[in-house]
């Protein structure tokens, strides 16, 4: 046992011997180690201080040879431009010498002058004197007499180019407005309807004749009263025949009477009834006729009320043109020509078209149709321009290019062959009596009546006649056709005065 221990202990004992040699070993080769790392590290640091040491160096001969470099350059640039300022310099100061003298020269010509001027002077003075004493005429005088022929030179050539620029220019706006007048008519087509105050309607027998009157004469005096119409029985076999100045009462009563004939049943309860169904149907062609007229002179935005009259335009007649497409007409005039000077199109179009509306109630409202219109397209918010146009398109004196144009384009409408027509005597007697009327005054040579009647053309004797006398004549002429004559429209009176003057070159 106890051995056993021993040899525990002496174990112990030597492996713990054993064990510190072991570590001693170790750790002097772990310092060799470290050492020599150490070392190493050491040799390769200073390799690369060397080579940065070297970089450095290589780089610092880099910036001072590129510094010398620049640095020469710059000196070189400075001289050069010392060189140029040097070289200016002398320019300058041989200019600055120039001009010494010539400003010298200058001076030395400025006295030279100087002294011409007043030997001039005194010349002139001599001269002058010796003028006034010749001619008795002092200078102040002298220039006065030049003064006065210049003005009068200079009037006349104001005067003649005045009149030569004038000549010219009418001759231009009359060539451009009848360019602008025949491309509006050439533009314009319409059927012409012949104006009627009368109605015939066939009737199936003589028999139906008795019916209408009826018993003691109710039924026919239930028609008139109804209708406002004049009924003709007994004119005409097999047809009676309506007589009224209202187109439209007339239409109703040829409505009514050809319902009646077809119904068979006429009594004054079923004439009322059919009268009302007449005038209702009459309504209605009256609307569509307005609308219709509405789309083919292309204008929009009208109130309803001014439709519903402009519709009753087809049932009147002026000269045999109905109204209602003479309307039409004037409104594609207008707007042609004013698409033609560059006025509103719109607004020429739609005053043409609306400038006869207030004769859908002169059998109704008394005065003008051409106020009673204006008033109409007033009330109903028409454009002030177009009230105007319409109330002025036949005055004498306009205020608008719209007026100018609607009038225009109503002579247009209205003289064109086929529009409107008169009995072929009543017309060339008319035409006669124009004549006549300017031929009874003093110092007109002819006389024309052209236009359909529309204008007279007075030429005048210029040596009995002269401008203020012409324009006298004109009126005169004027008042005496108001005051003997019954005539449609207006008459315009054009006095023309020629002088000629004629020399002979031999």
């Amino acid at each position: 046992m106890l051995i056993a221990v021993l040899v525990a202990l002496v174990a112990v004992v030597v492996g713990s011997g054993l064990g510190f040699l072991l570590r001693s070993i170790l750790s002097a080769k772990s310092a060799r180690a470290v050492e020599e790392a150490s070392a190493q590290q050491m040799r390769r640091a200073n390799a690369r201080s060397k080579e940065i040491l070297l970089e450095a160096k290589e780089l610092a001969l880099q910036v001072r040879t590129e510094s010398e470099a620049r640095l020469n350059e710059q000196k070189s640039e400075i001289q050069r431009q010392q060189n140029r300022l040097e070289a200016r310099e002398e320019t300058l100061e041989g200019r600055s010498d120039s001009l010494n003298e010539r400003d010298s020269e200058l001076r030395k010509q400025s006295d030279e002058i100087a002294e011409d001027k007043k030997a001039l002077d005194a010349l002139k003075q001599q001269a002058s004197e010796r003028l006034e004493t010749i001619s008795s005429l002092s200078v102040a005088d002298a220039r006065q007499q030049l003064f006065d022929q210049a003005e009068e030179d200079v009037q006349f050539e104001l005067a003649r180019r005045y009149r030569d620029a004038e000549l010219e220019a009418q001759d231009q706006a009359d060539d451009k407005a009848r360019e602008i007048l025949a491309a509006s008519m050439q533009r314009l087509a319409a059927a012409v309807v012949s104006e009627a105050t009368i109605t015939t309607i066939s009737l199936p027998n003589d028999e139906m004749k008795g019916r209408l009157i009826g018993r003691e004469g109710r039924n026919i005096r239930a028609i008139e009263a109804a209708t406002g119409v004049d009924l003709i029985i007994d004119d005409v076999p097999e047809a009676v025949t309506i007589s009224c100045f209202d187109p439209i009462r007339r239409e109703v009563a040829r409505i009514t009477l050809d319902r009646l004939i077809k119904d068979g049943r006429i009594q004054p309860a079923r004439i009322e009834d059919s009268v009302e169904k007449a005038r209702t149907e009459v309504d209605e062609t009256v609307r569509r006729a307005g609308q219709q007229a509405m789309f083919d002179a292309d204008v929009k935005g009208l109130h309803p009320e001014l439709v519903k009259l402009i519709g009753r335009l087809k049932f009147r007649y002026s000269y045999g043109e109905n109204v209602l497409q003479h309307s039409v007409e004037v409104g594609l005039v207008a707007g042609i020509l004013a698409s033609q000077i560059g006025a509103n199109q719109q607004i020429a179009k739609t005053a043409g078209f609306l400038h006869d509306i207030g004769k859908a109630l002169t059998h109704e409202v008394d005065g003008p149709h051409a106020e009673i219109g204006a008033d109409l397209v007033k009330r109903y918010g028409q454009n002030a321009r177009v009230v105007t146009a319409v109330r002025e398109h036949h005055d004498r004196e306009m205020t608008t290019v719209e007026s100018f144009l609607v009038a225009a384009a109503d002579a247009i409408s209205a003289a064109r062959p086929g529009a409107r027509h008169d009995t072929t005597e009543s017309y060339l007697q008319r035409l006669e009596a124009l004549e006549e009327v300017a031929r009874g005054f003093e110092g007109v040579e002819r006389v024309f009546a052209i236009q359909a009647g529309r204008e007279v053309r007075v030429l005048v004797n210029p040596e009995n006649v002269d401008d203020v006398t012409a324009a006298t004549l004109a009126r005169e002429i004027v008042q005496k056709i108001e005051e003997n004559l019954a005539y449609p429209g207006q008459i315009r009176v054009v006095v023309v005065r020629e002088s000629r003057t004629v020399e002979v070159a031999r």
